[in-house]
């Protein structure tokens, strides 16, 4: 007579899948001659488990998960019902998203949780039979460059989002981030410039993950139908060749497909800063002193091998001039960054090109052509006195030109209309004097020595051009304005009155129009 065990008997509700390795003890026992209550005493397991466990095959694996799922342990999923459905659609339509057969199969009466239909899509597709290939970078072959943004603590507490531009040579893991203030074409194009520099030339190939500002419109895998106009005109001008990842295709990115993550990773995350500067004295560490954990050699001393394979710089940063496309305005201007040029007046209706250099551009419309001071979005109108004058000269009538130059006074500012507010209303007989004497003055000192002039007579209480004249006196030499050519072409003039140098060698096509 079978030994009773008490509590060794189970409803069958209450029944639960035994992990394998306890499976596999019960084996052990009972083949080593044990009777069914020893082992269950020993096991804690039931008699009816043991009995069930004895008529089983060897267990051969401690995959408890893979089991549970091949013996269906559990409630049935409400989703289970549907699986024949959703193969015979995948049969099909083998590319079929998840979202359309969760819709498929809604419509046809599932009622279920997402979840659960979409753990049953992932059971039952058929598993993908191309091979990941990956790939490394050959020395000079491939770098990748990509935005990121991340929170940093400095030492003393305080947190700030740094946003970066990050570059790197496949081959060496050589890398190049920059601290930016957004992520437009312009900067791209700019940090790409620097990153070549930094690396010691270029490679064969720039690979992009794919950023909105380059790709207008997108093609088929990694195609581009469409690219941005001045980022492909400067890629051209620059010598590089271009290739995008197709979309959630990490496999074509090799190792550092995930390159934004390894700025993170590597450098953010383990490190301290003192504050920005810091911050950028850091970033050079990393590839001096930190061997790369994918090859264990110092980034640099790689691509120490790697600079025999790189190209030669074929255009350096400050030579680099963005091609934009421009239309002189009826005011003899052209609108840039919410700042106005200034234009010979000849100019007017003329479609053109603008040259966008880091501190300076270059318009050309037609036959006529102009060098610019870049000028921020607040900055006031600065015309070239040559301008401003062949302006005046061009406008039809006494009376035009008078308020044409006091339109040009007031371009200065607010102080500049509370002056010529004050002289109309104080002496109205006498205010078109004053406003020639006032114009006069800017001719000849220009634009920032009088805007500081007025500001001055302002906060002085002097409301008249005497007042001015007595602050043009006290600011001594000339800051600003006058009028220099160089081939015909007007100079600009920085913040200290010092004549810009111009690119010397400048990648820009002869008769641009």
């Amino acid at each position: 007579m079978m030994e009773s065990i008490p509590m060794t008997r189970r409803p069958a509700h209450a029944e639960e899948m035994l992990p394998l390795l306890k499976r596999h003890e019960i084996q052990v026992l009972l083949r080593a001659g044990h009777s069914h209550s020893d082992v269950a005493k020993r096991t804690g397991a039931s008699l009816d488990s043991i009995a069930r466990v004895k008529r089983e095959d060897n267990v051969t694996s401690a995959d408890d998960v893979t089991a549970r799922r091949e013996r269906q342990i559990g409630r049935p999923s409400k989703a289970t019902p549907f699986a024949e459905r959703v193969r015979a659609w995948l049969v099909k339509e083998p590319e079929l998203p998840t979202q359309e057969l969760l819709r498929r199969a809604t419509d046809a009466g599932y009622a279920g949780h997402k979840s659960a239909f979409y753990a049953l899509v992932a059971g039952v597709r058929p598993a993908r039979t191309t091979p990941v290939v990956r790939f490394e970078g050959l020395p000079g072959e491939f770098s990748q460059h990509d935005f990121g943004h991340v929170d940093v603590t400095f030492v003393d507490g305080t947190k700030k989002r740094v946003h970066f531009f990050a570059s790197r040579l496949k081959y060496s893991r050589f890398a190049c981030v920059t601290l930016v203030e957004n992520e437009k074409t312009e900067t791209i194009v700019r940090c790409l410039a620097r990153d070549f520099v930094a690396f010691g030339g270029l490679p064969l190939m720039a690979v992009f993950d794919r950023p909105r500002t380059i790709v207008k419109k997108a093609g088929k895998g990694r195609d581009v139908d469409e690219f941005n106009a001045t980022f492909a005109q400067a890629i051209i001008d620059i010598g590089v060749g271009v290739e995008m990842c197709a979309p959630r295709s990490g496999n074509q990115k090799g190792s550092v497909e995930r390159l934004v993550g390894w700025v993170k990773g590597s450098f953010f995350k383990h490190r301290k800063f003192q504050d920005d500067d810091d911050l950028r004295t850091q970033l050079i560490e990393v590839n001096t002193k930190t061997p790369s954990r994918a090859t264990n050699v110092i980034p640099e001393t790689r691509r120490q091998e790697e600079l025999a394979r790189l190209r030669p710089i074929k255009v350096f940063p400050e030579k680099l001039a963005l091609r934009i496309p421009i239309f002189v305005g009826p005011t003899a201007e052209v609108l840039f960054e919410g700042a106005p040029y200034s234009m010979p007046p000849k100019a007017t209706h003329v479609a053109g090109t603008l040259f966008l250099y880091e501190d300076q551009l270059h318009i050309i419309a037609g036959r006529f052509e102009a060098w610019h001071r870049r000028r921020g979005k607040n900055e006031p109108p600065a015309p070239l006195p040559e301008h401003r004058a062949a302006k005046i000269a061009a406008v039809h009538g006494t009376r035009a030109k008078l308020y044409e130059k006091r339109q040009q006074l007031l371009n200065l500012g607010t102080d500049a209309l509370t002056l010529l507010t004050e002289i109309t209303h104080r002496a109205p007989k006498l205010a078109s004097r004053h406003v020639e004497e006032l114009y006069d003055l800017l001719d000849a000192r220009g634009d920032d020595a009088m805007r500081e002039a007025i500001g001055r007579a302002v906060r002085a209480g002097e409301l008249d051009v005497a007042g001015v004249r007595r602050a043009l006196s006290k600011l001594g030499v000339r800051r600003s304005g006058g009028s220099s050519r160089r081939s015909g072409v007007a100079q600009p003039r920085g913040r200290d009155g010092r004549q810009l140098t111009l690119p010397i060698g400048r990648a820009e096509p002869r008769g641009v129009s």
